[in-house]
């Protein structure tokens, strides 16, 4: 038995009160389904300036009402430290998704990005340990790595940072290694690499690529690619990132006040991916067939590629990915089969 399942039958048998920031968002309202059917208590906080109500009403869908009963709501915004101390009261576990991710919405505008993600997250850190809460888990980003040239990505090298965005998610890091220094808190960051899956916002301006391209291909919109579409990534499945929160969390203090890669440590350039999902989609829409992208120039602040070496979260935390890039694609491609028009 692995790790991730030893933890899981361990929270079946033992109720713990968490609380997910970002909960109506892609990686929080996952998050939340997943220790609701663990029979958690499970308390969620978002302003809905990127989350949707229709995804936690899709977890409450999914969940039952008996699971269902046993989650918390609360409508804030980190950057009010008073909201976060409110849903810090009374938790175990944080789980902090909450953010304003995108590198190009970084750059069109530093001072949100910079007033969420960092003056946010201190708030966050602050509230969890005035509430004494037993483990911080938050999502730090592969952006940190910057210009660093080596692949795979290993955490103790980065490089300097490429975009405000870089820069915020840095700073996460570094607050959550002071507050360890200063205040003896416990916390793990997750170093997430273009995670992707079912509830991803494939619209706006802001939206990832994985989902993006679903909903272009489907409805038989232009797809662009920014740059010779030879950038490659370590896109990395919602379960397998679900799954690393909960072993953060769940993990012994030596395991803690570290950060940790959450990927596959295999990279896919954006044509090969391209291909995959066009090969996954053509059975049911026939004008998917010979599909061409159009290329674009490359996008300030993106790193040209991109790959984890997971070897430290496997070691420490028992980290191991179940879903490949093709499964992902794969449970993606259902999902957005069937929700892409509630997602509007």
């Amino acid at each position: 038995m692995n790790k991730f399942a030893e933890q899981q039958l361990h929270l079946r048998d033992n109720s713990y009160h968490w609380l997910v920031t970002g909960a109506a968002g892609f990686i929080g309202s996952n998050l939340v389904e997943t220790l609701l059917r663990l029979n958690q208590k499970v308390t969620g906080l978002d302003n809905f300036a990127t989350g949707h109500r229709y995804n936690l009403d899709e977890v409450r869908e999914q969940v039952g009402e008996d699971a269902w009963s046993r989650f918390t709501f609360q409508e804030g915004d980190i950057r009010q430290l008073a909201d976060c101390a409110r849903a810090c009261e009374g938790v175990d576990f944080v789980l902090h998704q909450a953010a304003l991710g995108s590198v190009s919405r970084s750059i069109a505008d530093p001072i949100t990005s910079n007033d969420v993600n960092v003056t946010g997250f201190l708030n966050m850190l602050t509230a969890a340990r005035d509430a004494k809460v037993r483990r911080f888990v938050y999502a730090a980003s592969s952006s940190t790595y910057g210009d660093h040239p080596a692949l795979p990505k290993i955490e103790s090298q980065i490089g300097k940072p490429l975009s405000p965005y870089a820069v915020t998610k840095y700073v996460n890091e570094l607050f959550a290694d002071v507050f360890a220094r200063c205040y003896q808190t416990e916390s793990i960051g997750l170093r997430y690499f273009n995670v992707f899956g079912p509830r991803q916002d494939p619209h706006g301006a802001y939206a990832a690529v994985i989902p993006q391209w679903i909903a272009a291909l489907i409805e038989n919109r232009p797809l662009f690619i920014n740059g010779d579409g030879e950038t490659s990534r370590d896109f990395c499945f919602i379960d397998n990132v679900v799954q690393a929160n909960i072993l953060s969390a769940m993990a012994p203090s030596e395991a803690a006040n570290q950060v940790y890669n959450v990927a596959l440590n295999e990279r896919t350039s954006l044509n090969q991916l391209h291909q995959m999902m066009c090969a996954l989609l053509r059975q049911r829409y026939p004008h998917v067939e010979g599909h061409q992208p159009q290329f674009k120039d490359f996008r300030a602040g993106d790193v040209r590629h991109s790959q984890a070496d997971i070897s430290k979260a496997a070691t420490l935390l028992g980290f191991a990915p179940t879903h490949r890039i093709g499964e992902g694609l794969q449970q993606a491609m259902e999902w957005y089969i069937d929700h892409l028009d509630r997602t509007r």
